[in-house]
């Protein structure tokens, strides 16, 4: 396993197997679509032992389904008030 798979199992305390399962279903998943975003979410969130507060999971989803902005990681950290 490389380096950087192992530095982010690592940092998040999640399985590089079950980051690679969760890529392969977006694969062809809408992400404009609300269900699709919010079960993604949930998933990432549980995988992650970590609570997303139902604003936050709003505030991703309007994102998404809007696409007011670009996503990338700047994006995602300024919404969980990383800097």
């Amino acid at each position: 396993m490389s380096d950087m798979f192992k530095g982010i199992e690592k940092k998040t305390g999640v399985k590089m197997q079950d980051i690679m399962k969760v890529a392969q279903s977006l694969n062809g998943a809408n992400l404009q679509d609300e269900k699709t975003i919010r079960n993604l979410v949930k998933d990432l969130a549980q995988m992650a032992n970590k609570n997303v507060p139902k604003q936050l999971e709003d505030k991703i989803v309007e994102t998404l389904v809007n696409n007011k902005q670009k996503i990338d990681a700047s994006t995602i950290s300024k919404m969980l008030g990383k800097k």
